[in-house]
């Protein structure tokens, strides 16, 4: 039996209905968390509604033994977000968890790409993200205890025709950094997961794998949702002592993602530097023999201007 637990521990999984959020929302409830399984039920682009698929996961999570309720709320919306948060402290007394998943996808990229398309995403990604840790936060700050974990995706390093889903979760990275400060010495952790898997946006179909599964036939599809579950249930367990960091998972590997500076090129005389000087010294300005990762603003300004700390205020 796994020593990392989660019995007498509260979590809301959104987008759990489908994919891989429904495998993080199974193996929580599998280690003895009480979990809201929220799904709006929408369509891949977002658009449409169906209750069927939030109450099928926690009927299987209830099923095999576990705990859990459903939510079909829309967490885009203010009161959506806050819903799931809500249903957790109806129902179990306390939120402890959570675990930003829903998602869409509408695939365009320039020029054809509009502004509608970007907002779609903003709204489910970044704003609905935001709406349901935005509930859980006071919760979480009352208790002295907190672990969540929001969704990106390497679709933020970019695709011809997928703008809108790159910019909403790049936007990820920066609001866990973030929200991390705003935590504080407070034992609430905020971390990333960029995940690898055949999903429904993925083109793939996790619930035909877990058919076969059911049936005892062979299930070693390397891209199964399952094997991302592990990492996210480490970022959301209480041994959790890392925050603010993003990390891969997904095709039987697990990697650390991060935003580094490099040491840069640092001329003579600042003033005097010209255009030509920064073009013949790009090569140092890009060099990552030596770089550090920042943890905030105030830690980025403190690296990048060490060389000015003598200087008088």
């Amino acid at each position: 039996m796994t020593k990392h637990r989660f019995d007498d521990r509260v979590a809301v999984v959104t987008g759990a209905g489908r994919g891989i959020g429904r495998a993080y929302a199974r193996l929580l409830g599998e280690l003895g968390a009480k979990v809201v399984v929220n799904d709006f039920g929408g369509s891949m682009d977002g658009s449409g509604s169906d209750a069927g698929p939030a109450q099928r996961v926690a009927t299987e999570i209830n099923d095999a033994g576990g705990t859990a309720v459903a939510d079909t709320s829309d967490i885009s919306t203010v009161a959506g977000g806050a819903s799931p948060v809500q249903t957790a402290l109806d129902n179990f007394g306390r939120i402890d968890i959570v675990v930003n998943n829903a998602g869409n996808v509408r695939f365009a990229g320039l020029p054809e790409v509009d502004v509608d398309n970007i907002e779609s995403h903003l709204a489910v990604h970044v704003k609905g993200a935001f709406n349901s840790i935005h509930a859980a936060w006071p919760h979480m700050v009352e208790q002295n205890y907190g672990r969540i974990v929001i969704t990106s995706s390497i679709g933020m390093f970019g695709l011809p025709d997928n703008l809108g889903y790159a910019i909403a979760k790049s936007a990820i990275l920066g609001m866990a950094k973030s929200m991390t400060v705003s935590a504080g010495d407070r034992d609430i952790r905020i971390n990333v997961i960029a995940p690898n898997a055949m999903t429904r946006m993925a083109g793939g179909d996790s619930e035909g794998m877990d058919s076969l599964r059911e049936e005892g036939r062979d299930t070693t599809d390397i891209m199964d949702p399952a094997l991302v579950a592990p990492m996210v249930a480490y970022l959301a367990h209480e041994a959790c002592e890392v925050s603010g960091e993003a990390y891969l998972a997904g095709g039987g590997r697990f990697a650390h993602l991060f935003v580094g500076v490099t040491d840069g090129y640092l001329p003579a005389e600042p003033h005097a530097t010209t255009v030509d000087d920064v073009a013949a010294n790009l090569v140092r300005i890009k060099d990552r023999s030596d770089y550090y990762i920042p943890t905030s603003l105030l830690d980025c300004v403190g690296h990048y201007m060490a060389h000015r700390a003598g200087d008088a205020v």
